[in-house]
């Protein structure tokens, strides 16, 4: 008897369901399970809970006769019924608690991953080789090029350097509301988002099952040939522009030039070969240029790579590290995604983007979102898992090396050299969130005191011994020392408290 093959909601592209020693069967029959109790552990933001519906009822659609959709509470009582007692085939899930679960089941046989450039053993034999040395990105992303021979011209990197970042970090151009980037693609809804929605409704009604933020329409790809639109909108029109200004904001202009691709990555609808191909292919077509392309391609083959095989790298333990002790609770204004309580513009901003549509892009993410929660010392199993929640694009896998290593510095350095925190005036520089804001990003204290720049200032002192002896943040304290009101500056920061800055 064929074994039914279990495709879960981020396993929804082809290469999920192509033959072979590592996949399913050429002609399997195929097991879909929606589980309620999914959105009872967590209260996701409503958005995400649409999306991926949408794309997992997509799918099921495209497979027709051959899948067996099945709407249950929980994934063992939708297993049950979808394939008895017969046996099971799954691709390796993306978090822990999902492999648990498909291990804990006798019937079920766990294939390989699928949806990423690297097997997990590749990885590890390269990082059991570097002989107590940190795994950093850089190294690791040089490795991944060479080993798929990506952006290369023969045993030299593309237009002759490996990292373009002297080129693609500029702020926004002076006076500009937008950075005037073709539109990107954005799908339109159709029957099956209207019964997502309806049911979503329901659930909040009947089951007592809670989301935050909005459900507007949806913005993101829920099938493969939007996220193949999407890839090709992106390649063809906005990729050249996208180098630049990649680490800059814009209040009015959230999306900017970002592909916007992480969460048809992260749904399975694209694989991150064929995108990064399409990027590489657009660069040697001279559509454009060596930085955009190495800019992009670091993203996809270098950081999100790097992400996944560390997830898995590390360990359990890696999600209660917390190398700063930091242990405050996250605000309710900040759980409930509450712009509108907020005075600092550049946070009442970023959220507004999170609470209306459940994305922003990666420097507000890190330098706004991310970077206050360091300087308030919250919780940092608590801030991933808000991150998790609370955007479109985020998995267990994505959100705890992101947030714990990247964000939070809570694992002490193993994945990055430094905290990443700084004063309103990196925000002044790489953005237009200071302009009319009711902070001044050069102040530190009084009433128009930049809670940013406190806040800095605050977490410098706070970790003085840390900082002091790692050489990229020692110029800080040393910068600490020269304040002459660094009293009145953390004053200033205690008095603001939890209230919302």
């Amino acid at each position: 008897m064929t074994e039914r093959h279990w495709l879960f909601g981020d396993q929804l592209g082809p290469h999920f369901l192509t033959p072979g020693p590592s996949g399913p069967a050429g002609d399997a029959p195929v097991v879909m399970i929606e589980a309620r109790s999914v959105f009872r552990r967590r209260r996701f933001h409503r958005a995400k809970a649409h999306l991926v519906l949408s794309a997992m009822r997509h799918r099921a659609a495209e497979l027709g006769d051959r899948v067996r959709y099945v709407r249950a509470d929980t994934y063992r009582e939708g297993l049950r019924e979808a394939a008895g007692d017969g046996g099971v085939t799954v691709h390796h899930p993306t978090s822990r608690a999902a492999l648990r679960l498909v291990r804990s089941l006798d019937r079920v046989r766990v294939l390989p991953a699928r949806g990423f450039l690297l097997p997990h053993e590749e990885f590890r034999a390269w990082a059991d080789g570097r002989d107590g040395r940190r795994l950093r990105q850089e190294d690791f992303y040089r490795w991944v090029r060479r080993e798929q021979d990506l952006l290369m011209d023969g045993d030299t990197p593309a237009g002759g350097r490996w990292n373009h970042d002297h080129a693609n970090r500029e702020p926004p151009p002076r006076g500009a509301r937008t950075l005037d980037a073709p539109r990107p693609y954005r799908p339109r809804e159709d029957g099956i988002d209207e019964e997502v929605r309806a049911d979503l409704d329901r659930w909040e009604r009947e089951d007592g099952i809670r989301f935050v933020g909005r459900d507007g329409p949806r913005l993101f790809p829920a099938s493969r040939r939007e996220a193949l639109a999407a890839l090709r909108r992106f390649t063809e029109h906005r990729l050249a522009g996208f180098g630049p200004h990649e680490d800059a904001m814009l209040a009015a202009d959230p999306v900017m030039s970002h592909s916007l691709l992480s969460t048809s990555l992260n749904l399975g609808l694209l694989d991150p070969a064929e995108v990064v191909a399409a990027a590489e292919d657009a660069w040697r077509a001279g559509r454009a240029p060596v930085h955009s392309v190495e800019g992009f391609v670091r993203q996809v083959a270098g950081w999100r790579e790097y992400v996944w095989q560390l997830y898995w790298y590390f360990g359990e333990d890696y999600r209660h590290r917390n190398a700063l002790r930091h242990r405050a609770p996250l605000p309710g204004w900040f759980l409930e995604l509450d712009a509108d309580a907020v005075t600092a513009r550049c946070l009442s901003t970023v959220l507004a983007q999170v609470r209306d549509t459940g994305w922003t892009h990666h420097i507000p993410r890190l330098m706004v979102l991310g970077s206050h929660a360091l300087q308030r010392g919250w919780d940092p199993r608590a801030v991933t898992d808000w991150f998790h929640r609370c955007f479109v694009d985020g998995y267990d896998w994505v959100m705890l090396p992101n947030v714990i290593g990247m964000s939070q510095y809570a694992d002490g350095g193993r994945m990055t050299t430094k905290p990443y925190t700084s004063g309103g005036a990196y925000l002044h520089r790489m953005s237009d969130l200071c302009r009319g804001c009711a902070h001044r990003p050069g102040d530190r204290t009084g009433e128009r005191a930049c809670p940013f720049t406190t806040g800095y200032w605050s977490f410098v002192h706070r970790h003085r011994a840390v900082l002091a002896g790692n050489r990229r943040t020692s110029r800080a304290v040393q910068g600490l020392d020269r304040l002459g009101d660094v009293e009145e500056v953390l004053r200033t920061e205690r008095e603001r408290g939890d209230a919302p800055p």
